[in-house]
């Protein structure tokens, strides 16, 4: 299609608007987001190692920019509308694809290349459909595109890495220096991404509407919290077997730190910080789009995939009836329990002083307490250890609400005043509806 036959298309209906809200099209699309936070835990899982973190963390990392990429795009046009759902469809497909194969993607070398093949191509096919998109959409903004040639480098480095990740290694005869060549070359690759991000700049680029920035960011974010309730109901085997107290116990555990932890971004960081991406404008808001979201939500959900991990590995050993109750967890499980959660906290801490400049010591108080208590946790039962993270999660979540009740209250007055101050404008813009037309009567 040429470029004259396609702003025809693009007409109002496709314009990302200043108010505008996430498209019912982009979270049919983030489906497939689920299934790969599922298979990068389930793959983990299987045989957890310090390699097999690595190998989860670097896959997480390519795949984080890719949905980057894709929320970049869902500012310029609405994915949802005319002929953009067709090609997001083929989008969509390549990351299934790319999900599927991530298993196999860091196999033994000898193996084959098929798996890592089926990865390259699939990320290729995901990168080619959101550039050719953007390129599409800027034909009237010479900036954004002057601004998309320059990341074209990054697109074309990164699928070639990714390509010579798939091939390179299976024709090396140690196998251990073959694995240090892939993973080598996907390192690269993710030093190379995220650097082009930092060093490519905000020039050019725009946040239309920090709306639909900030709910796009909020709902990915709650898709992988959702990760940490699969995995915990995976780990308690309530489905294959009778039901035991320390089970359901471990299981209810896990929803409230969960919970817990949902609260301590979206009570009161999550709101105040889209009001604060409201509040900039031009280079700051696409700084600060970029930083606080972009970069700073990765470590957010590698964290929540750890704790994730670490919370199945609890959870299974303590329903599992051949393994005494009172036995101390085993392996890793601690640690990425605890560690996980210190990660998220510790990330959130990031964004919550980029966004509003500020640094909450009850935050910094709840990551000390949980470093402290690893050593600790690792010589507790299972059950105790998850009760004891629990505890200072909730802990945080009452004393915040304590503390910080006035800002709260604040918050909350803000956030209404804004929302009834929005509601008018959309009702007396809808009244028009309502008035007669040239020679009508009034009612």
């Amino acid at each position: 299609m040429g470029g004259k036959g396609l702003r025809g298309r693009l007409g109002p209906a496709m314009a990302i608007a200043p108010g505008a809200r996430v498209d019912k099209f982009e979270v049919f699309f983030d489906l497939v987001f689920v299934f790969s936070f599922f298979i990068i835990t389930r793959a983990t899982a299987a045989h957890i190692t310090g390699r097999t973190l690595l190998h989860a963390l670097l896959v997480l990392a390519v795949l984080w920019w890719a949905w980057v990429i894709h929320s970049v795009v869902a500012t310029r046009v609405r994915l949802g509308v005319g002929f953009v759902p067709v090609l997001m469809v083929v989008g969509m497909a390549a990351l299934f694809c790319f999900a599927l194969a991530l298993p196999q993607a860091f196999g033994d070398p000898r193996e084959g290349a098929a798996g890592p093949a089926v990865v390259a191509l699939s990320y290729i096919v995901i990168r080619a459909v959101h550039f050719l998109l953007f390129w599409h959409v800027t034909h009237d903004s010479p900036d954004e595109r002057r601004q998309l040639y320059r990341f074209a480098p990054e697109v074309v480095f990164s699928t070639a890495l990714l390509i010579a990740a798939a091939m390179v290694p299976s024709v090396i005869n140690d196998p251990g220096a073959a694995t240090m060549a892939r993973d080598g070359l996907w390192l690269t690759v993710v030093l190379l991404q995220y650097t082009t991000g930092i060093l490519v700049g905000t020039w050019g680029w725009g946040v239309t509407s920090a709306e639909h920035w900030t709910e796009r960011y909020d709902l990915i974010l709650i898709i992988a919290l959702g990760e940490s309730v699969i995995s915990v109901g995976v780990g308690s085997n309530l489905l294959g077997q009778p039901p035991t107290w320390p089970a359901v116990a471990a299981a209810v555990l896990g929803i409230v730190f969960t919970a817990a932890l949902w609260w301590a971004h979206y009570d009161m960081i999550g709101p105040a910080a889209r009001i604060a991406l409201h509040a900039a404008k031009d280079g700051p808001r696409v700084a600060m789009a970029r930083d606080a979201y972009a970069y700073l939500y990765l470590p957010m959900i590698a964290g929540i995939i750890l704790f994730a991990l670490g919370a199945e590995e609890i959870v299974h050993e303590i329903a599992d009836p051949k393994i005494p109750i009172t036995d101390p967890a085993h392996g890793p499980a601690v640690p990425l329990l605890f560690g996980g959660v210190i990660c998220y906290l510790a990330s959130n801490m990031l964004f919550q002083l980029r966004t509003l400049h500020t640094l909450s010591w009850t935050r910094v108080g709840a990551v000390l307490a949980l470093a402290a208590s690893i050593p600790v946790a690792a010589h507790l039962p299972g059950l105790a250890a998850l009760t004891l993270l629990t505890a200072i999660c909730v802990g945080l979540v009452a004393t915040e609400v304590v503390v910080y009740a006035e800002a709260r209250d604040a918050l909350n007055e803000a956030v209404l005043a804004e929302r009834t101050t929005h509601e008018a404008h959309e009702a007396a813009w809808r009244s028009r509806w309502h008035e007669p037309g040239p020679g009508e009567p009034s009612t």
